[in-house]
């Protein structure tokens, strides 16, 4: 498969985040590399019956959100997603109305990457990179994804100099969508919660919105087999452990 190459038709970027970020950026890759060896490899999978359901009620959820935002065709719109693992929302994106070619990943390991590579369109542009230091034009996007990324990064600078570089490829006008836990896992102590406060300090001068949603990992794993339970359960918002946000560059 072929990919554009950092800085292909874009004008390329580096922040002056100084070698510490590097640094930093090389810890989070260690963590992800842990982590990865200690969850189960299905954990995620749709074929798992709490997993389906989870995914289910963020894909209605996503396409709720951008039909009350207004937003209709996809297929127009330049999107990047930040830490885009092996491309699933972007292939979610894709089947509700995305261009490939139109569609940008980033992420920091290159397995990831290579794994993305496989499963989604040759258009789209994947990229193995520091999202600290984005190799695309300001305002080069229309909308950017974030899914689960700012919690496995435990230092707040870099948690600042990412949402800075996001903000810096959105055009104005622009929205990210967000998706993260706003409550910390006790098991792991890898990642860190987002606060409501937090994603306003991290996107100053932007409008943000957030919702409850997914009902906490253990109870739905307790009650997957059981639809109707969890759908009741995931309405109860002290229950719910993400957020689903929409950011607004204005």
């Amino acid at each position: 498969m072929t990919s554009s190459v950092p800085g292909d038709s874009l004008e390329q970027h580096s922040p002056d985040s100084g070698s510490c970020s590097h640094e930093k950026f090389g810890a989070l890759r260690e963590a992800y590399e842990r982590r990865e060896h200690t969850v189960p490899a299905d954990r995620y999978s749709r074929l798992k019956s709490d997993s389906l359901l989870r995914i289910q009620e963020l894909e209605r959820r996503i396409l709720q959100l951008l039909g009350g935002k207004g937003v209709s065709d996809l297929s127009q719109k330049r999107i990047l997603e930040v830490g885009c693992g092996d491309g699933a929302w972007l292939r979610f994106l894709i089947q509700s109305g995305a261009s490939p070619e139109n569609l940008f990943g980033v992420d920091l390991l290159p397995h990831r990457i290579q794994d993305a590579r496989r499963k989604c369109p040759e258009a789209m542009s994947l990229r193995c990179e520091d999202a600290s230091q984005l190799s695309f034009g300001d305002e080069s996007f229309d909308f950017l994804l974030a899914m689960t990324v700012f919690t496995s990064i435990l230092d707040e600078h870099l948690r600042g100099l990412l949402a800075r570089e996001m903000l810096r490829v959105l055009r104005r006008g622009g929205s990210i969508l967000w998706y993260d836990f706003h409550v910390n896992n006790p098991r792991n102590s890898d990642v860190r919660r987002v606060t409501n406060h937090e994603i306003k300090d991290l996107f100053p001068g932007c409008k943000v919105e957030l919702s409850r949603i997914t009902i906490a990992p253990p109870l739905g794993r307790a009650v997957g087999r059981a639809p109707i339970l969890y759908w009741l359960l995931s309405n109860v918002h002290l229950l719910c452990t993400h957020y689903l946000g929409w950011i607004t560059r204005e």
